[in-house]
């Protein structure tokens, strides 16, 4: 398994461009929080939801997530944990609104990955997932990885 500096590196390459980050410090945390409210949309057995609102195929895939940043590095695994408990937090509260919560999460998803389209159109180089699909997982830690380097945290 590659070490979280070599996927941060290399998801960093084609992420130089100031407009490009700026995007992506809007679109990613908006593509992650639609893509968790799209699963949790999605219908679950009925002895699921009896036990709990949590037990999602989102807080599943989140479970997932997780277990694959704490394999990376536990201490970035740490902050997504801190992370992914606020978007759970937004995302069942969304759930809760009137307008249902699968057209909220499409709507927000194909503006955000619009946003990351033009990002990388501004950028020159094609969104690093294109050469692998885990950087879709690594593009939330790469902004986290930034805050941990501003607070002089090791990662």
């Amino acid at each position: 398994m590659r070490s979280i500096q070599t996927w941060l590196d290399e998801y960093g390459e084609s992420h130089r461009n100031p407009v490009n980050k700026r995007v992506h410090w809007v679109c990613v945390p908006l593509i992650v929080l639609s893509l968790i409210g799209l699963l949790w949309s999605i219908p679950v057995p009925s002895d699921w939801a009896a036990r709990s609102p949590l037990m999602n195929w989102g807080v599943l895939f989140i479970v997932l997530a997780l277990i694959y940043y704490y394999l990376l590095s536990w201490r970035l695994a740490l902050g997504m944990t801190l992370v992914t408990l606020v978007v759970v937090g937004i995302v069942y509260a969304a759930s809760r609104l009137a307008v249902p919560l699968w057209l909220l999460s499409v709507v927000v998803f194909v503006a955000a990955w619009i946003g990351q389209f033009i990002g990388h159109k501004v950028e020159g180089r094609k969104p690093s997932f294109f050469k692998d699909l885990q950087f879709l997982l690594i593009g939330p830690l790469w902004l986290l990885a930034f805050i941990y380097r501003r607070l002089g945290a090791a990662y």
